[in-house]
């Protein structure tokens, strides 16, 4: 089946059956062109929690899927390829959490989406590289056990008079690992001081972010280029975001700081899955009840905190339920 007629199958079974694609940044870009919604994972949450989609085919990496599933009890939610799992949320398991709540039981447990459902059960708020920093800032405890990702831990232990506790100590994203200072120190010896911007996610180490010019999750650096009047980007996340990033700003250059660094997992999915997921309405993900009323939990808390005013703090024993979920 050629491209193009593949790309017409899907759109049609799509407006048949009420269905909505949601894909990653890091998504390949033959995906991407065939989303209703693109975004970095708070985007992702926010839209499948208001969605009224019959059927939510995610194109990102289980953990994804599973949120979307968790806010949408009654909707199903398709993943194309069962295999995208992501290596980061899996280094995280609900007995380490658990451990460590009774270690410090003064603390608040603050998880970054990129973690398993069962994970998500045993937090009080979840948080993305976006909303990390606000989300510790505006909790009550002075005590935060945040996980899985130690580099992202960093990265809001300094934006924070808080005591910033990794849970596990050893947690990191395989993609951001190919990061290095050199790779930045050759680019900028490349290419004009006053024209070039080097942005990396705070999922890189903390000696890569020292050294860049600009820190911030997927959505913000797709922000960061309108705000400036420079022309080059160093762009030192996932090789899948230079796509909309070109599309949203066809007048500036994007480079990736290294070509290598690939979600493998994210690159499953193809457009002939996503149309096999949509024509059999499989693989179907679903959380266990159990599990998934504690998770959403902790989602609706995060999602409810953005509608706090910034001078107030938000409490995460207030669970009253979020009133523009599904």
């Amino acid at each position: 089946m050629s491209y193009e007629k593949l790309r017409q199958r899907i759109l049609q079974l799509k407006d048949q059956k009420r269905a909505i694609i949601l894909a990653h940044n890091y998504q390949r870009r033959e995906i991407q062109e065939i989303a209703d919604f693109t975004g970095d994972s708070l985007g992702l949450c926010r839209r499948a929690a208001e969605t009224d989609a019959q059927y939510m085919v995610f194109c990102g990496v289980d953990f994804m899927a599973e949120t979307a599933s968790i806010l949408n009890p009654d909707k199903r939610v398709l993943i194309p390829d069962t295999r995208a799992t992501c290596p980061l949320a899996n280094m995280l398991t609900a007995r380490i959490i658990k451990d460590a709540k009774r270690k410090h039981k003064e603390g608040a447990v603050v998880l970054y989406v990129n973690t398993t459902a069962e994970s998500k059960a045993e937090a009080d708020i979840i948080c993305t590289s976006s909303n990390a920093v606000e989300v510790v800032n505006a909790l009550e405890q002075d005590v935060i056990l945040f996980g899985p990702d130690w580099n992202l831990a960093q990265y809001v232990k300094n934006r924070t008079r808080k005591r910033i506790i990794p849970i596990p100590s050893y947690g990191y994203c395989p993609v951001h690992q190919y990061f290095t200072v050199n790779q930045i120190r050759e680019l900028r010896e490349i290419y004009p001081r006053e024209e070039l911007e080097v942005m990396v996610h705070p999922e890189c180490s903390p000696i890569v972010q020292s050294s860049a010019d600009f820190v911030g999750s997927t959505g913000k650096m797709l922000e960061r280029p309108a705000s400036l009047g420079k022309r080059i980007f160093i762009v030192g996340t996932e090789v899948g975001l230079i796509y909309p990033l070109y599309k949203r700003h066809k007048d500036k250059s994007f480079i990736p700081l290294c070509h290598d660094a690939l979600c493998k997992p994210m690159k499953l999915h193809t457009l002939r899955k996503v149309y096999m997921a949509l024509k059999k309405e499989r693989p179907i993900v679903k959380v266990p009840k159990k599990i998934a009323a504690e998770a959403r939990d902790s989602i609706e808390a995060m999602l409810k905190q953005k509608t706090a005013k910034k001078d107030t703090s938000f409490t995460i024993h207030d669970r009253t339920p979020f009133n523009t979920l599904s």
